[in-house]
């Protein structure tokens, strides 16, 4: 095969699927964007999935915490390890917003980003194979605590550049795929645990295995062809990202996104009560919930996606009534029928759904932002929104231990009102598609 075929085959896959001229489609990107969509589509579709999949392998809510406990590592140490995983690639990222605003091409801040959670990876397993007990506590929070600052960097680059290189129309069709690509991954997880006899060296290559995905998807990703972009507000450094503060008291359809945004990090942080109900009641074979969770991304991944480019403000409302029914379905089911909880199919199906409407609530919100936001305001939109879930999900954190000392089904029920209560903005949201 010579060149121009190799060449081509992207395009022709693309065509294939969607069977579109690429010119009734590209109304919001340049006209070279437009002639690389095929190419750049699937090196976006790539990227995501092998970092998804390097985060399914590398897990700070199963992996990491079954490693820390094997080396004796403080009960504490595992307990922060998920917030400081989720805010600290979010609190910061006004500053990085900046510092990303100053670049005109803004892939390279990815890169750099997939190489850092690779090396804080491999810290990881420096950490847990050299040290035991609170010594390796620290040190893997530590290095987790740089995981997440990296993941800031990828997730402010990843969609202003998906905004300038991939059309509406197209975007949420990209994450979907990916999402599909991370939970197939997971699948395979749970395929080679079943097939050997897992201990910690095989849970350490696990993370290592973590590690080359991240630089793989650093490799990919600096293949995406990017134009030129705007770059205003850069000299201002962080004065600017105080400023776009405004943008939650200027721009309404902005700030009542980032309400319901808020409202939605119930449907994420309900899962682990899920599991913990689960082994409370007996269910306690986490294999059966890494299972559910493979199969809800890989096979919800392009439904959602296709949905969110038709329209993600739907997405977000179905997903978010779904949710919050789920979860009081859970809280009736622990009431009054126990019996029902404690039947080894009930809960990894419910936790099969939550993930699913959850998947969807990711998609659909990160497909909105995006297409919400211009060339000019992506960035600020990102990191602005980012910043203040960051400080939302301390605050529900601490507000979801204090229920649970009333008991996990309070915790559920909060955000399962927290999710109804989102619903109320997201209708207030306008269609973006």
């Amino acid at each position: 095969m010579n060149d121009s075929n190799l060449e081509s085959t992207p395009e022709r896959i693309y065509q294939a699927i969607y069977e579109e001229e690429d010119a009734r489609i590209c109304r919001d990107i340049s006209e070279e964007a437009c002639s690389n969509l095929p190419h750049n589509f699937f090196r976006h579709a790539g990227a995501m999935g092998l970092s998804k999949f390097a985060e399914a392998v590398a897990n700070t809510k199963t992996t990491i915490p079954w490693l820390l406990s094997s080396v004796g590592a403080p009960g504490w140490a595992i307990a922060v390890l998920v917030p400081l995983r989720e805010s600290g690639s979010m609190l910061p990222q006004l500053a990085i917003g900046s510092w990303v605003r100053q670049a005109s091409r803004r892939k390279g801040f990815y890169v750099f980003g997939a190489v850092m959670q690779a090396a804080a990876l491999v810290g990881v397993a420096l950490s847990l194979t050299l040290l035991d007990g609170a010594p390796a506590g620290y040190a893997t929070l530590l290095s987790i605590l740089v995981f997440s600052l990296a993941r800031g960097f990828c997730s402010i680059a990843s969609k202003d550049v998906l905004g300038k290189t991939v059309p509406k129309t197209r975007r949420g069709r990209v994450t979907g795929l990916a999402s599909s690509f991370g939970g197939f991954g997971t699948l395979l997880v749970v395929g080679f645990l079943y097939q050997l006899q897992a201990s910690e060296k095989t849970y350490t290559g696990l993370v290592l295995m973590g590690a080359l995905l991240f630089l793989i998807a650093a490799f990919v990703y600096s293949r995406i062809e990017e134009d030129p972009g705007a770059n205003e507000g850069g000299a201002n450094g962080i004065a600017h990202a105080i400023s776009s503060l405004r943008l939650l008291i200027d721009d309404i359809p902005f700030r009542r996104f980032v309400i319901a945004r808020a409202l939605l990090v119930g449907t994420g942080l309900s899962a682990p009560f899920v599991v913990i109900l689960a082994n409370r009641s007996g269910n306690s074979d986490l294999a059966f919930f890494l299972l559910a969770q493979g199969l809800a991304s890989l096979l919800s991944g392009p439904f959602w996606g296709r949905y969110a480019d038709i329209s993600s403000r739907s997405v977000m409302m179905f997903c978010a009534i779904a949710a919050g029914l789920l979860g009081l379905m859970l809280v009736a089911a622990e009431l009054f029928a126990p019996g029902v909880v404690h039947t080894k199919w009930f809960m990894p199906t419910c936790f099969f759904a939550l993930m699913v409407v959850h998947d969807g609530v990711r998609l659909g919100r990160k497909t909105y932002l995006v297409d919400l936001g211009g060339a000019s305001k992506r960035t600020d939109y990102v990191s602005v929104s980012n910043t203040i879930i960051g400080i939302v999900l301390l605050a529900a954190g601490g507000l979801a231990a204090y229920a649970q000392t009333l008991g996990i089904s309070m915790a559920i029920l909060l955000f399962s009102i927290m999710t109804f209560a989102a619903c109320w903005f997201i209708r207030q949201l306008p269609e973006v598609q």
